[in-house]
């Protein structure tokens, strides 16, 4: 887990902030810092973890396709692995997976939904693990709380030769039309640039250095869900919780009646395109 300081859409991935300055530059210099929202996840570990959307399996297929390797026996650090959501798509595809991860909260959590997966404490940025010891690293929706200056040379050296980094985000379909209302309206509530998601999901924020050579793929997929859960969803997402509770609540409480009105049987389509970014090393 831990996702991104910048804005956050209704049904998507938090977008990609620069590590430095704090806030990001589309903010206004009184929004909570990087740091105060990566931390943020940790209250809500349990509500995260139940409402979430997961990562479709043709994610997986394309991570195998691009390290041209099965995950079945590939050794695995998930970092920022939150409560597990990815941890355990990558467990049940035959990886020997170690999740990473900095937050109580959310170890916590893991470690009770995930009792048999090893997770250890720690970041990207420091990694507690042994050189050339594991094939893959994979980071869901967590890259971007990374000092990329320190987070890829990390990977580089717990990479064996021949290894690979992956890194991925749910982001919202933005072409869909109740899912780009709702973008806007959550825009204009909070001060924030939904269309920053997308343009920062791409080779030259995931790597300023331009040591890795990164191979691009989306996956579209959806999900149906009630409103509830839709609403649960989107207030685990730090512009959400750091803006404190009345502000989200009175937020919260009018999009439900826009998507109400949009869904009189009380389930919404969530729409999603993975964006997933992989670099091989040299064998």
């Amino acid at each position: 887990m831990t996702t991104s300081p910048s804005a956050h859409h209704p049904t998507g991935a938090e977008p990609t902030p620069e590590p430095t300055p704090e806030p990001p530059a589309e903010h206004p210099t009184t929004e909570p810092t990087r740091t105060a929202r990566a931390h943020s996840f940790n209250a809500v570990a349990a509500q995260y973890a139940a409402n979430r959307p997961t990562y479709p399996p043709a994610l997986f297929d394309a991570i195998e396709d691009l390290t041209g390797r099965p995950l079945t026996g590939t050794r695995v650090a998930d970092v920022g692995a939150g409560t597990g959501i990815a941890t355990a798509l990558l467990h049940a595809r035959g990886a020997h997976v170690v999740a990473v991860e900095p937050g109580d909260g959310m170890a916590a959590q893991f470690r009770r939904t995930l009792p048999g997966i090893p997770v250890i404490r720690g970041t990207g940025d420091d990694l507690p693990l042994t050189d050339a010891s594991v094939d893959l690293v994979t980071y869901a929706q967590a890259w971007h709380w990374t000092d990329r200056a320190r987070s890829v040379p990390e990977a580089l050296r717990v990479l064996r030769p021949g290894g690979a980094l992956a890194l991925w985000w749910n982001t919202d379909a933005l072409d869909v039309p109740w899912i780009a209302e709702a973008a806007a309206r959550t825009g204009r509530h909070f001060r924030i640039d939904i269309s920053a998601e997308k343009r920062n999901v791409d080779h030259r924020t995931a790597d300023p250095s331009g040591t890795l050579d990164f191979t691009r793929r989306t996956v579209r997929w959806s999900r149906r869900v009630p409103v509830d859960t839709h609403l649960a969803n989107i207030g685990s997402h730090s512009v959400f919780l750091v803006h404190g509770a009345e502000h989200t609540a009175s937020f919260l409480a009018e999009e439900r009646e826009h998507l109400l009105r949009a869904f009189p049987d009380g389930f919404v389509e969530e729409v999603y395109e993975v964006v997933l970014l992989l670099a091989k090393t040299p064998a």
